[in-house]
């Protein structure tokens, strides 16, 4: 005698697993997922907090090598400017690489050196005008007191305000050194310092705004499933 294909649905209306299990009238919430724990939200806060913190301090370390990051993406022939002492730089010289001539002065000239690095520096005054310095590398062992100072120059012109990461202090240090600080609206050419030289502040760029949107990234990942979980709970 054939059987009714319906016979076994009626005889367990809530499914083939009870009232709970996942049959075919399974109602309300998975008792297991409800028993989790929640997500711990201090935490969570706290991993939002330092990555949008790094992201912040990545594109400030972005923004302060952006001169330099231009200077090195700039002509690799020096404009010819002539002698220092009557130049008197406009906006057309910013961050440009220039070649020169001229006397450096002894008043106010300070020494200083970098950590990682064996070379010392020299930053000292134009002779006959004082709101233009200039900044020469000393290689390492011929700093002393018989090392005459060049009279030629080539290297990047910038005001000194916008000279970047690596000269952000050194208007200070003048100060400290000497008791006399830089004229306000002073230019310093630093020798040395072509555009091919500089091109480790572009990849230092890309790095840190790399950095910073990879950060920002993985913010908007954890705030998505903040918002689904929230979402997935008021649907619940």
């Amino acid at each position: 005698m054939p059987t009714d294909p319906t016979s076994t649905l009626e005889t367990f209306p809530h499914g083939a697993r009870g009232p709970r299990g996942p049959g075919l009238g399974t109602t309300g919430p998975d008792p297991e997922l409800l028993a989790l724990p929640a997500p711990p939200r201090q935490a969570r806060t706290v991993t939002v907090a330092l990555m949008a913190v790094t992201a912040i301090a990545a594109l400030g370390m972005a923004l302060a090598l952006l001169g330099e990051a231009r200077y090195a993406l700039s002509s690799g022939q020096p404009v010819d400017v002539g002698e220092l002492a009557p130049l008197r730089p406009g906006a057309d010289l910013a961050n440009r690489y220039v070649r020169a001539t001229g006397l450096l002065g002894t008043s106010g000239a300070i020494r200083y050196g970098r950590a990682a690095e064996g070379d010392s520096f020299r930053l000292s005054p134009v002779a006959g005008n004082p709101a233009l310095w200039v900044e020469i590398r000393v290689p390492e062992g011929f700093e002393g007191p018989r090392f005459v100072p060049p009279s030629a120059f080539a290297g990047r012109l910038v005001p000194f305000r916008s000279a970047g990461i690596r000269h952000a202090r050194l208007a200070a240090v003048v100060e400290e050194q000497t008791g006399a600080g830089v004229p306000d609206g002073a230019w310093l050419l630093v020798d040395g310092s072509s555009p091919r030289a500089s091109r480790w502040a572009v990849a230092l760029v890309a790095l840190f705004v790399g950095f910073a949107g990879w950060n920002l990234f993985g913010i908007a990942r954890v705030l998505r499933r903040v918002r689904d979980a929230k979402d997935g709970s008021a649907g619940s």
